[in-house]
């Protein structure tokens, strides 16, 4: 079988590229990292991959919000050949800054390409400050196809703007209806996460969300960030592992994608060229 192509997109201020293109290696993937230029230049070459990933950072510096420039360049000159690539099964995934990209690009809540204003955000942490410490995510019944329900994942976070909020309830009750709500913050044993477990304020202790495709994810946590045994800061205590637990994360995906995508193949990508 023949590898999936990830493609990882980069712009200034983006700076967990490496780490996620390695993510994407380790889970049976042929990464590739572009600079968000180059996709610009050419929108038909996300024709070549199966998956794209928005990386974490600081994109533009968050100089007027987190994500909000990267995400206005997204909606006006790659929204056509952005919304093909979900129609025709490619996945998407944002991670930290990548989540606060696809947020402001509507993507997740479906207002993207319309009129529609969004209802959902990422705002400030509910803490006034930059929370930087590993916290426990657990998976819900969700419609993203590489998740499974109630297990935990072990993440580091790193952000200053990651309190998920909806504009009310109803907003709300219509994730949990369409199974988009993907992951939230629990404590370490499972149980309902205050701070500093929640680290940031998050409604719900929302830390992830899908589209209603379920193939369009984003999240605040770095699970890029745990591939190893040893990433974990209290590995020697957490019993014999031979992986950290985000390495699952991206071998289902990349599993996913192997079966979901109908464009092309690395072996016929690189005969195309």
């Amino acid at each position: 079988m023949t590898a999936v192509r990830s493609l990882i997109l980069r712009t200034a201020g983006t700076n967990c590229e490496a780490e996620t293109a390695r993510a994407f290696e380790l889970a049976g993937a042929r990464p590739d990292t572009f600079h968000l230029h180059r996709i610009l230049a050419e929108p038909a070459q996300l024709d070549e991959f199966g998956i794209l990933v928005f990386p974490g950072g600081f994109s533009y510096g968050d100089d007027v919000a987190a994500g909000r420039v990267w995400a206005t360049e997204i909606r006006h000159a790659l929204s056509e050949a952005l919304g093909a690539f979900v129609a025709r099964g490619g996945l998407v995934l944002g991670v930290c800054n990548g989540f606060q990209v696809l947020v402001e690009t509507g993507l997740l809540d479906g207002s993207f390409g319309t009129e529609k204003t969004r209802d959902v955000a990422l705002y400030a942490n509910a803490s006034g400050k930059y929370e930087c410490r590993w916290v426990s995510l657990e998976s819900q019944k969700t419609v993203c196809p590489w998740l499974q329900e109630n297990e935990i994942w072990p993440c580091p976070i790193a952000h200053a703007e990651g309190r998920f909020v909806v504009k009310d309830q109803a907003v709300l009750d219509r994730l949990y209806a369409n199974g988009q709500v993907a992951l939230r913050y629990v404590t370490e044993s499972g149980g309902e996460a205050s701070y500093p477990d929640c680290p940031n304020g998050a409604v719900d202790q929302i830390a992830g969300i899908s589209d209603t495709t379920g193939r369009v994810l984003g999240l605040m946590p770095h699970p890029e960030r745990n591939l190893t045994p040893w990433n974990h800061p209290r590995w020697t205590r957490l019993g014999e592992r031979s992986e950290g637990e985000g390495l699952l994360f991206y071998r289902r995906m990349v599993e996913v994608a192997q079966t979901a995508v109908s464009g092309p193949t690395e072996a016929q990508a690189t005969t195309a060229h």
